[in-house]
């Protein structure tokens, strides 16, 4: 369904899909074109530092799962619901990168009808390339699939994508990937 014929004012976009999908590129895209971004994995960072651990795969999966002992599976949602409030307040769009589980969804639904989600999927060996290459926190192969498991099975990943509003296969060319983009923004967002 278009954004624009939803039945309100203001939208919501989450971008989900599983690690080296393309999250952040996509998140990026939308930045460059003065909409704004949250990050969930803000509130691992935070703890992270707050706990003066170092940046891994390890810890930061070790946060993750601390938040959400600590606030239920729909941790990431509440801890950025006030920031989502405050960017409503002077923009019609924000995006929200990197929604996981299923309970963070149902959480942001209840508090936002017009939560639209936006899936970007990539093959596993595509993405265990990408993952391997990016800059910060790398990941080998089996970090990678170990991770892909783990947000799976712990973390009910798999529901959000499965509804998704909207998908982007990035499979192929960063330039098809941004002219898909482009589509979605000029489709969705910008009508």
């Amino acid at each position: 369904m278009p954004i624009s014929s939803m039945n309100t004012d203001v939208c919501v976009i989450a971008i989900v899909g599983m690690p080296g999908s393309g999250k952040s590129f996509a998140a990026d895209f939308f930045r460059q074109r003065s909409i704004p971004v949250l990050r969930f994995g803000d509130a691992t960072d935070e703890e992270l530092q707050r706990l003066g651990l170092e940046q891994n795969e390890k810890n930061e999966r070790f946060v993750r799962e601390k938040l959400r002992q600590e606030f239920g599976m729909a941790a990431m949602a509440i801890k950025i619901e006030p920031r989502i409030l405050h960017e409503l307040n002077t923009s019609r769009v924000t995006i929200l990168d990197g929604l996981y589980s299923w309970e963070e969804y149902v959480y942001l639904k209840e508090r936002f009808s017009s939560l639209f989600l936006l899936c970007i999927y990539a093959r596993p060996e595509i993405r265990y390339q990408r993952l391997s290459k990016r800059p910060i926190r790398p990941l080998t192969e089996e970090e990678a699939r170990s991770r892909d498991i783990a947000e799976i099975e712990r973390l009910n990943k798999g529901g959000p994508i499965a509804i998704a509003d909207y998908l982007i296969n990035n499979d192929s060319s960063e330039e098809n990937y941004k002219n898909e983009l482009q589509r979605f923004y000029e489709t969705y967002i910008r009508s």
